[in-house]
């Protein structure tokens, strides 16, 4: 539709260019293009080495659904091609080299987390292989002749490890060519990226103005700090809330982030009006209000917003209960498990003799290996992991914290993770139905 997109506002420009925005590049072009009621092509490539999205990364992609609201259309762009190479040299841990199976897999779930955000609709996918299947080495060799290594140094991670001797793989050069060799190939009007996207950006923009090309606006979002209160939030770092998390882990996971991020969360992540949130800046300088309240509402948004208000709504109740008045939830998930698959597979564990029991068929009844259940059920990722959790006394039985990772289970007991994770476990050595 002509002039769909078209911006004259001042009010509108400035919520699409200020608010949750870095920085634009250049500013002055891009408002130009947004009073044009040009229809632009926003895109926004991602790495598809790892699967899951989490709440940093929605900060750029809710800035994509509101210019889609507007009328344009994202281009996303499926990295299947370089994930293919990964990075032979095994400096970068985030380029592990995928088979085309793995990019797929990955792929599918990323784009489901991604259009719980971005609207499908107004979305066209594009994978690199389209483009970079059909290179030879001659594209590749003018591909690089166009820049100097001079200006690929000139990224602040390979100017820090050329000066302090580290090496840098050959590969890890191309990749900002071959970023910006998209942008080329879908012909972008407007990139989006994290302010650690800046260069590569940039690199798109200039590659193609020397293709013949109107160089692609760069749209900055700020870096999102995670749980932990000092770095941006990461996987590899454990300090994320991702997108397709349970809507309890979700809410409970926003309750735990320190108060100095509650302002920063509602501004890049919610639509909460700008007016509302001056008013709880105030409130906060002036401590007129317990930070807990902010954190309900700000986290009674965002699961609204990846699921539904009565989603939230149950959360909500949930922490109350769980959390706050350290009751147990009245609806548990099950889990039905071998005891005798659980035992220890190191010495036998000598334990207090239950009714004549011996104590390695007591060990075997009661008093499985909890590190090997957690893995087992989920509630741990591996069993280092399950066992820090018990070292730390964040794992109880029946009310009762554990501290070795042997300990007393019966059939029925409920085993709680945490403040927020629950699960009852139920011995099928005694009932003799399937285990999971």
């Amino acid at each position: 539709m002509a002039n769909e997109g078209k911006v004259t506002n001042g009010e509108e420009l400035d919520r699409l260019l200020r608010r949750g925005v870095a920085e634009v590049i250049i500013w002055e072009e891009m408002v130009e293009l947004l009073r044009s009621g040009k229809k632009l092509r926003l895109k926004e490539g991602f790495d598809p080495s790892f699967p899951d999205i989490h709440l940093g990364h929605m900060v750029t992609l809710r800035k994509l659904r509101q210019f889609q609201e507007l009328g344009h259309q994202v281009v996303l762009i499926v990295g299947d091609w370089t994930a293919q190479i990964g990075d032979p040299s095994g400096v970068s841990v985030t380029r592990p080299m995928l088979t085309r199976e793995q990019v797929q897999a990955n792929a599918k779930t990323y784009m489901e987390q991604f259009f719980k955000v971005v609207d499908k609709a107004r979305t066209e996918v594009r994978w690199q292989s389209e483009w970079f299947g059909k290179f030879d080495l001659a594209d590749v060799i003018r591909l690089t002749s166009r820049f100097t290594v001079a200006q690929l140094l000139a990224r602040e991670d390979f100017s820090n490890r050329y000066h302090e001797g580290r090496p840098i793989a050959v590969t890890e050069l191309l990749y900002p060519l071959l970023q910006a060799y998209d942008s080329v190939a879908v012909k972008a009007d407007v990139e989006f990226g994290g302010t650690d996207q800046k260069f590569n950006l940039l690199v798109g923009r200039e590659l193609q103005s020397m293709m013949g090309q109107r160089p692609q606006q760069v749209f900055l979002a700020p870096l999102l700090i995670g749980t932990d209160g000092s770095q941006k939030m990461s996987k590899s770092l454990g300090n994320y809330i991702g997108v397709a998390e349970a809507p309890s882990e979700i809410y409970g996971k926003v309750m735990s982030i320190p108060d100095d991020l509650i302002m920063d969360y509602f501004e890049l992540l919610t639509d909460v009006p700008d007016e509302e949130l001056e008013e709880f800046r105030q409130q906060l300088s002036k401590q007129t209000v317990n930070p807990m309240v902010l954190k309900k509402r700000l986290a009674r948004e965002l699961v609204t917003q990846l699921y539904d208000q009565e989603a939230a709504s149950e959360a909500d109740l949930h922490f109350s209960k769980v959390v706050q008045r350290k009751e147990t939830p009245g609806e548990i998930l099950e889990y039905r498990v071998s005891f005798k698959y659980l035992r220890t597979m190191g010495e036998p564990v000598r334990v207090p003799n239950s009714e004549g029991i011996s104590p390695i068929a007591s060990q075997l009844l009661e008093h499985p290996d909890i590190s090997r259940l957690l893995v087992k059920i989920g509630l741990a990722k591996s069993r280092s992991e399950a066992n820090r959790l018990i070292a730390q006394g964040a794992v109880s039985i029946n009310g009762k914290k554990i501290s070795s990772n042997i300990a007393s289970l019966r059939s029925g007991s409920i085993i709680k993770v945490g403040k927020r994770r629950f699960a009852k476990i139920i011995n099928t050595d005694e009932t003799g139905k399937g285990d999971r």
